[in-house]
């Protein structure tokens, strides 16, 4: 492959922020001549110079012209920059240059743990990466898939790479969304050695696909000695996905949750997306069904109007009413009033307690049958009772489990 004497990568210009611009020029001689361009230097220069020759240094650069516009990037971003800068300017080049990982990125998951929220972050802009956390998402899904440009896909790779082992994610699920497969599995290598949680696989539509990815990711884990489990969504964003909704959420045993994102739904039946939904009703209880049947979580599409509170309030009012335990968000502003909406009112609160009371009751007596008034119990219904209480308490809303109504 012929050699690329110069490359770049990054935005540039006076609205960039918490990003750079890199442009390498490869040289016969003359030594690394780095030129920075920045608005912090007097207090961060040195560290920024200090990276970016360390770098040339593991990368076996000797003679290079290379620019640096700094616009207040965080050293991950930095590094992920002129990573990608060498690597077009020198394809062959396989070598990965790692920060170390953050004390703050070593903590794990669990299949069944919470997702009322999950917020996408466009993976080739690193400013929405830093604070996003401090919303409080149950996760934060960094985006290769739709928000990232066909021409900078390998510079999201590096940078989704860098976040996760650089970025406080403040306790959120860290999630990544992998392009579409067959792209998508060049993903992987980027995400599964660096404590991705969950993988989302987009515009899925056959169980096989789930299979591949499954597949690549334990050949990595075994390659990079990953012990943690790494978990699947799965995202229905088809016909031929719906149909094939309940053998893509039974494909694998680390499936936690099966989603469905309208936007690609609609256009490909033939309609558009509308605010009362009668158009997308089936596919979305096909959905639940089969994450139902499949015994993982079932999670709603996005809601796109960024500034209508209350329709959002009013789609996951809905989405709970057929079945959904989460849904995505695309604003940080979304996720309270999402959580707020899943969260178990009052009234079924007070049901559910009156249920496990009752429950527990016939327990102690040795009783079969468990009635609430004049009504029989059957065990699905306390199972459910049981899970409100949970989602009450997890929701903040512990008092009203434990005090008595009078």
């Amino acid at each position: 492959m012929k050699q690329i004497k110069k490359s770049s990568v990054g935005p540039r210009g006076d609205t960039v922020r918490s990003d750079c611009y890199i442009e390498l020029e490869l040289k016969e001689s003359g030594g690394i001549k780095l030129n920075l361009q920045s608005k912090v230097d007097s207090m961060y220069g040195d560290s920024i110079r200090e990276l970016i020759l360390n770098m040339c240094k593991f990368f076996s650069l000797k003679n290079a012209k290379i620019t640096v516009e700094d616009y207040g990037a965080l050293p991950f971003t930095i590094a992920a920059r002129f990573e990608t800068a060498i690597k077009r300017a020198l394809p062959r080049t396989k070598k990965e240059y790692l920060l170390p990982l953050s004390k703050k990125s070593t903590y794990k998951t669990t299949k069944d743990r919470l997702r009322r929220s999950r917020l996408y972050l466009p993976g080739n802009e690193p400013k929405y990466f830093i604070n996003a956390g401090l919303h409080e998402p149950d996760g934060l899904i960094l985006d290769l898939e739709d928000s990232v440009a066909p021409s900078q896909k390998d510079a999201a790779q590096l940078l989704v790479r860098n976040a996760l082992r650089s970025v406080d994610f403040y306790g959120g699920e860290r999630m990544v969304r992998i392009n579409q497969l067959p792209k998508g599995l060049d993903d992987l290598k980027y995400i599964v050695p660096h404590n991705v949680h969950v993988i989302l696989i987009p515009k899925c539509e056959s169980a096989e696909q789930v299979k591949q990815v499954e597949k690549e990711v334990d050949d990595l884990k075994k390659q990079f000695n990953i012990k943690s489990e790494i978990y699947f969504m799965p995202i229905i964003e088809s016909a031929k996905g719906v149909i094939n909704s309940y053998e893509i959420a039974s494909a694998s045993k680390y499936n936690c949750a099966l989603a469905i994102g309208l936007e690609d739904y609609t256009a490909d039946i033939g309609t558009q997306r509308t605010e009362e939904g009668k158009e997308s009703f089936f596919a979305r209880s096909m959905v639940v069904n089969a994450a139902r049947a499949s015994s993982i979580q079932p999670i709603d599409t996005v809601y796109s109007d960024v500034s209508n509170m209350e329709g959002l309030r009013q789609s996951v009012l809905e989405a709970k009413s057929l079945g959904f335990e989460g849904k995505g968000c695309i604003h940080p502003r979304q996720v309270k009033v999402v959580h707020e909406a899943f969260a178990p009112t009052f009234e079924e609160i007070e049901k559910a307690k009156k249920i496990v009371a009752a429950f527990e009751e016939a327990e102690k007596k040795g009783l079969g049958v468990i009635s609430v008034g004049s009504k029989m119990i059957d065990p699905p219904v306390v199972k459910r009772a049981l899970k409100t209480i949970g989602l009450a308490k997890q929701s903040g809303h512990a008092e009203l489990v434990s005090a008595t109504k009078k």
